[in-house]
């Protein structure tokens, strides 16, 4: 690995890196390259085992000088992995199985026969699918964070360098600081990590002043169903480095850390190794290119405290000391870490920032709406039919992410509710499929687009369970520090919890909304001043649930255990006997009615002592349990 002294060598190495990568996708060298998805879901489904089994059948085969096979970034439709990508045919195979990999080598790679029956399954069309453009999921996305995600070997800086990396960074540096700010600001991009506060203002307010200055990665995304940085820092982790390093000499900073929440060991190795790989090129350190900019990377780890994805306790959290948000003002612009002034910018707003400066801001601007510039990452989950990582210009319809992108509600099933923003979020409903994502839009619907969790749900869904899920989860992740968020957001969960246990009045629900003002004017920080916007939006929308629960004492959804029972249906029983085999607690008997047509007596359930675990429902091959 060379060590790059002047920009020059920078430029001379990155068109070097861009022909061997050209002929990886082109095939102009004569060999196949072959990717597999290693984000999250694929790594758990054995991708790296995937990977193991090509190199042995390529080694039996002697062509491993002919083949190269590489553990890429998400390839983003999660329900569909673990995927393996042949270049230069672009070829995409789904839901590879390790034993896969000898077909694939000796049919497709060495044969040259495409292997059918791993094709994408358009279920819309009923038809097979070869390459990844053509599939719907991906038609209508756009990638400028997750670029190069599942295409370049997130360990290898040189196939990074050949994609486009540092080409931003050598444009920040011919220019001036405040230079890099104002394209910043012209680019109309706007933080991706909830608030959407614009990045070059944020950037600007940083003072002039002589003595260290920061800029700190938040990547401790903590919102249940979120994996969009984790994602991101998987797949190419030298984007946001890049993109660190380009807010830090427009802030004059020679420092930056990297906050990354421990769970996530293939993001911080991926990225100890990328640090590591610039360091020893010469794109960290001191002097950097030969052009005075010293900037140094550090990474420290957060044992995933949610309250730590609020900027000011992420700095406690990285001096050492308990993860509690501190009172503003002063800002972190002007004293932050350590007293200094920094910046704290999400993930995927720092993988942005060398597409703006490596295309320009008007490039970036094009894309979204008037004031929600660029594109933003969803992590797309819950019932819907594609999984998955998705990546949309801003503007895009909640029904065309739902539908077009997502492939709509599974099972038959009927849309009810989605929630964006996570915790901090709300629901929205049918009447908003209409609606335009971006941060003020959602907003003015009663929720927000927070870090980019997408939860959908489906008639199935009992949403004061989802409030109340959402309320427990908020409850232990509060640090305590104010009243009105220790307090006040337990006295909403205990209250949710009586309306669930079948226990409610409607005076229940004026308190409800009471504490909920009274928390979000109150609260020290975004935490606490979010925290009841789920019960709020599921008031707002799905109040007659509500009211069901504690006037008729019934869960519409049948998902509340204390007001549903499960039900034997006597005339579809066909006595097999299943239920009550697999009922833990021994409360299935068989009755002395016989239905017509049917050999064997039916079953009942004893509604006093059962524990409603569900296995009865899950068992019965004809139907014949239901939720009542």
């Amino acid at each position: 690995m060379d060590f790059l002294k002047t920009v020059e060598d920078l430029q001379q190495l990155s068109a070097k890196c861009a022909g061997c990568f050209k002929a990886k996708i082109d095939g102009s060298d004569g060999k196949k390259h072959i990717v597999i998805c290693g984000g999250g879901a694929c790594a758990s489904a054995n991708s790296e085992q995937i990977k193991a089994n090509m190199l042995d059948v390529l080694k039996e085969k002697d062509l491993l000088d002919k083949v190269t096979v590489d553990l890429g970034g998400c390839f983003g439709l999660c329900s569909s992995g673990p995927f393996a990508k042949i270049y230069p045919d672009d070829t995409l195979y789904t839901l590879v199985k390790p034993e896969d990999a000898r077909e694939i080598i000796e049919k497709d790679i060495i044969g040259g026969e495409i292997v059918e029956r791993l094709l994408y399954v358009d279920p819309a069309a009923n038809k097979k699918i070869k390459k990844e453009s053509e599939i719907p999921f991906y038609k209508k996305q756009e990638k400028i964070a997750l670029n190069n995600c599942g295409v370049i070997d997130p360990e290898n800086i040189e196939e990074a360098i050949g994609a486009g990396a540092f080409k931003g960074f050598v444009r920040a540096l011919s220019m001036g600081r405040k230079e890099v700010i104002q394209e910043v600001l012209d680019s109309g991009l706007r933080g991706r990590g909830g608030a959407g506060f614009p990045t070059g203002r944020k950037w600007s307010f940083v003072p002039d002043v002589e003595g260290d200055k920061y800029i700190v990665c938040n990547g401790d995304e903590g919102d249940p169903g979120a994996f969009m940085d984790r994602s991101v820092l998987e797949g190419n982790p030298l984007a946001v480095i890049e993109g660190m390093m380009i807010g830090g000499y427009a802030i004059g900073a020679s420092a930056g850390y990297f906050y990354v929440r421990a769970e996530y060991p293939v993001a911080v190795q991926r990225l100890k190794n990328a640090i590591k790989q610039a360091e020893e090129m010469g794109l960290l350190g001191d002097n950097i290119l030969g052009t005075g900019f010293n900037f140094r990377i550090n990474l420290r780890l957060g044992a995933g405290a949610f309250v730590c994805g609020e900027e000011t306790a992420l700095l406690n959290s990285i001096e050492g000391k308990r993860g509690m948000p501190r009172p503003r003002p002063p800002f972190p612009a002007v004293s932050g870490l350590w007293g200094r002034p920094t910046v704290v910018n999400n993930v995927e707003t720092l993988a942005c920032v060398p597409y703006v400066l490596r295309e320009g801001a008007a490039a970036f601007a094009k894309l979204g709406t008037e004031k929600s510039k660029g594109t933003k990452v969803f992590a797309l989950g819950g019932k819907i039919t594609n999984v998955g990582l998705v990546e949309v210009p801003m503007g895009t319809t909640l029904k065309e992410l739902i539908y077009d992108i997502g492939g709509g509600i599974p099972n038959g099933k009927k849309f009810k509710a989605i929630q964006t923003g996570g915790p901090s979020g709300g629901c929205l409903t049918a009447e908003d499929l209409d609606a335009e994502i971006d941060y003020d839009n959602l907003v003015a619907r009663g929720s927000m687009m927070g870090s980019g969790g997408a939860i959908v749900m489906d008639e199935d869904n009992c949403m004061v369970d989802v409030a109340k899920f959402y309320l427990d989860f908020i409850c232990d992740e509060s640090c305590g520090k104010c009243s009105p968020c220790r307090i006040g957001t337990k006295r909403m969960l205990e209250l949710l919890t009586k309306i669930t246990d079948g226990n409610g009045t409607m005076e229940d629900l004026d308190e409800l909304e009471d504490l909920a003002a009274k928390i979000k004017t109150n609260s020290l920080c975004g935490l606490g001043q979010t925290a009841p916007n789920p019960v709020l939006s599921t008031l707002a929308h799905f109040r007659d649930e509500y009211v069901a629960h504690i006037v008729d004492k019934k869960c519409p959804a049948h998902v509340c255990k204390n007001l549903m029972e499960y039900v034997i249906d006597k005339e579809k029983c066909i006595g097999c006997g299943m239920c009550a085999k697999n009922c833990p607690t021994s409360t299935i008997s068989q009755t002395d009615y016989v239905a017509p047509g049917h050999k064997l007596a039916s079953y009942h359930i004893d509604p006093l002592n059962c524990v409603k675990c569900g296995n009865c429902m899950s068992v019965c091959k004809v139907g014949a349990v239901s939720k009542q």
